[in-house]
């Protein structure tokens, strides 16, 4: 009877640290990143999504859409390439190529500042509803964080 007993608990044990994996590792899929945020200066509202095994984000609002010297939609004025000045702001892919490591942590992609025409390497980590971009010019040390919001679209 104990060897029973015994059996079953371990079986038991089993199930249940499998059960534990499977959900640890859909938890640390790292499609968390996925949705709407808000960065600090609240001026725009970036989608982040997958496409394949990596994630972008792109601009989907803009606190001041039009452009008060033209009257038009804001354009990429600032990008150093002459061909993307004229490209509107919204619908802009600024983050790029990030990959998820396994400890909550995207990195290898870039961002783009379009205030300033840069692109920056970039990481970004992921802390509840928040994430803190770093975007840096060699080694990280080197760079400036960003703490942005996740935006939670309310139900109808």
């Amino acid at each position: 009877m104990k060897k029973i007993i015994g059996i079953v608990g371990a079986l038991a044990l089993i199930i249940g640290l499998t059960s534990f994996t499977i959900a640890s590792n859909k938890a640390a899929s790292g499609d968390d990143l996925i949705g709407l945020w808000e960065p600090s200066n609240g001026k725009a509202r970036v989608k982040i999504e997958k496409i394949g095994k990596k994630y972008y984000g792109k601009i989907v609002w803009l606190r001041e859409p039009i452009d008060p010297n033209t009257n038009k939609p804001k354009v990429d004025k600032n990008n150093p390439d002459d061909k993307l000045k004229k490209v509107p702001l919204r619908g802009y892919r600024l983050l790029k190529d990030f990959v998820y490591t396994d400890k909550n942590e995207w990195s290898d992609g870039t961002i783009y500042d379009p205030e300033s025409g840069s692109t920056y390497s970039c990481v970004i980590n992921k802390d509840g509803d928040v994430l803190n971009i770093r975007g840096y010019v060699g080694v990280k040390a080197l760079g400036r964080t960003d703490v942005w919001k996740r935006i939670k679209l309310k139900k109808k």
